[in-house]
């Protein structure tokens, strides 16, 4: 009997689990109260009492959450009930076009239809909600209220509406205060993702325009835009990026740094080999080259990918100013990378090893200033150095009409009385300071950073070889960025490997009506931009003038 009865068993449980299988019986027991993550399998329930149990179960007691109960239909009607985010979802919308939409409209539908047939009339007829979708994930309709949509539940059906009623505080679009121009757009990305992928459909109104949404991070959810123009992007490039983008795990994207340490070809080189932009007009014109752009809500800085080292040097403005001029400012950007990284290391391998080099009047002049100095000229540049990057750090930090004050009286208070007290010399101060406003002319702060680290190196190889040692470092520093990649893209391109088309808008910016290809290592697809020669500007025909007498 035993065994019959344990066949039995047996028996009806595996009915039962056949039946929680198909489609409308799935009736899951409720949560545990200590529940950390949502199951991933999890689906909603045919009961709607157990689908708000477990989300309050869940979401915990929050202020912020609000469930709202009605009947729909005639007499007694179907319960439904929907779940929202206060101050992340429009509360006039969900009244007018979900509430009272459903809840009113709604009263002529009969209970006695077939569950599918009411959801599907409530659906198609009564829901007034410009974007919907439906889910029967738990864990999907959970992360798509705490995103600010409207989940809308009916009891007897195992399926959740996510109405899209997204509406939370904003920031307004302002000028990007790190990439400032003179002549250009003055609109920067702002926190909220839509925003962003607005600017960049006003920019860019092209069908091939893609924008694939993802999420990262198990709790944060974090939306990510995937962004670039179908026909010119390299899919081999594309397949990276979101082969780097699946292979993420992690709990939380707070900013955009987040996913480009994570995404980045050498994560130990100081170098970036990921852009990052606020400028709309930036990421179009990228993309528009064949790379790729990832939208990171919560953040401005959209990240850009492949990236070249002379792509750092360049400028929005470049391509709004006059082209002899904006050539001119990019050889300018180089010269300050050489200065900032170079000067002082060069004046230490000088003053120390190679006297000989300088002129003889300049050479007594810098030996009667280092005269009454105590320490040797490495030292000496190194304290200066230490200085003026705690001053910098200083003025970041603090309050910006103070940090202004403090960074510029600090730097002459300090330069002035270590003169005074014999601690540094004259020339030195000169040095650090020109090697400071030079590090001003790179426009991207993560190589300002990377060169700040690379130039006590090189002070180091001044003070222990002098000239030798310097060569030691620039040649190690060019060995290392050759080695670098971006995407599969040579970092050092197109000196290595050499590619003469490419130095047109590398060393020089030419005419706009001269671009006629797409950068080849980005892009192998639709290269040709324009027809040769078709914009280029002419001289007007000479029209003879008609002379009239006067009387």
């Amino acid at each position: 009997m035993r065994k019959q009865n344990s066949f039995w068993q047996k028996l009806k449980s595996k009915f039962k689990k056949k039946a929680q299988k198909k489609p409308g019986g799935n009736e899951q027991e409720l949560l545990k109260d200590d529940v950390g993550e949502i199951p991933p399998e999890l689906k909603l329930s045919t009961k709607l009492k157990i689908n708000l149990d477990n989300m309050k179960r869940l979401l915990g007691e929050s202020g912020d959450l609000n469930f709202r109960e009605f009947v729909v239909g005639e007499g007694k009607g179907i319960q439904a009930a929907i779940f929202w985010v206060d101050g992340m979802a429009d509360k006039e919308m969900i009244s007018e076009n979900i509430v009272k939409s459903v809840a009113v409209g709604a009263k002529a539908l009969s209970p006695s239809l077939n569950i599918r047939s009411f959801y599907e009339e409530i659906k198609e007829r009564y829901l007034n909600v410009g974007d919907i979708k439906e889910t029967d994930s738990f864990a999907e309709a959970v992360y798509a209220g705490l995103s600010g949509d409207t989940v809308f539940l009916l009891d007897g059906y195992a399926q959740a509406i996510i109405a899209s009623t997204r509406e939370f505080a904003a920031r307004g679009i302002e000028e990007p205060a790190s990439e400032v121009v003179i002549r250009g757009p003055r609109e920067g990305f702002t926190e909220t993702l839509r925003m962003n992928t607005g600017l960049l459909r006003r920019r860019l109104k092209n069908p091939n325009l893609r924008m694939e949404s993802t999420k990262i991070g198990r709790q944060s959810q974090t939306d990510v835009a995937i962004v670039y123009v179908k026909g010119i992007v390299n899919p081999e490039v594309l397949e990276e990026v979101k082969k780097r983008l699946n292979r993420i795990e992690t709990d939380i994207i707070l900013e955009s740094s987040y996913l480009e340490e994570m995404i980045e070809d050498a994560p130990f080189s100081i170098f970036p080999t990921v852009t990052t932009s606020e400028r709309p007009d930036s990421v179009i014109g990228s993309i528009m080259e064949g790379r790729v752009a990832l939208i990171i809500d919560g953040t401005p800085f959209a990240l850009i990918m492949p990236t070249i080292f002379f792509q750092l040097f360049q400028t929005a403005e470049d391509y709004y100013s006059r082209y002899p001029i904006a050539t001119f400012s990019r050889w300018l950007r180089l010269f300050g990378l050489a200065v900032t990284l170079l000067l002082p290391s060069l004046y230490i391998a000088t003053t120390t090893f190679h006297p000989e080099i300088m002129p003889t009047t300049l050479l007594l002049t810098v030996a009667a200033s280092r005269e009454g100095v105590p320490f040797p000229a490495f030292v000496e540049a190194f304290v200066m150095e230490v200085t003026f990057e705690v001053l910098r750090e200083a003025g970041v930090r603090m309050p910006r009409p103070v940090g202004q004050a403090v960074s510029i009286v600090g730097a002459l208070v300090l330069g002035d009385a270590a003169i005074s007290a014999g601690i540094v010399s004259p020339p030195m101060v000169v040095i650090v300071a020109a090697t400071a406003i030079a590090s001003f002319l790179i426009p991207n702060p993560d190589v300002v950073g990377s060169v700040r680290l690379l130039r006590f190196a090189m002070m180091l190889l001044a003070a222990s070889l002098g000239y030798f040692g310097i060569a030691i470092g620039v040649i190690a520093i060019h060995i290392h960025l050759v080695s670098l990649r971006s995407f599969g893209v040579p970092y050092m391109w197109p000196f290595g490997p050499f590619n003469l088309v490419g130095l047109r808008d590398v060393l020089l910016r030419v005419p706009h009506w001269s671009y006629r290809f797409r950068p080849e290592i980005f892009t192998w697809q639709e290269q040709e931009r324009m027809e040769s020669g078709q914009n280029m500007p002419t001289k007007p025909h000479k029209h003879k003038v008609k002379e009239t007498k006067r009387d």
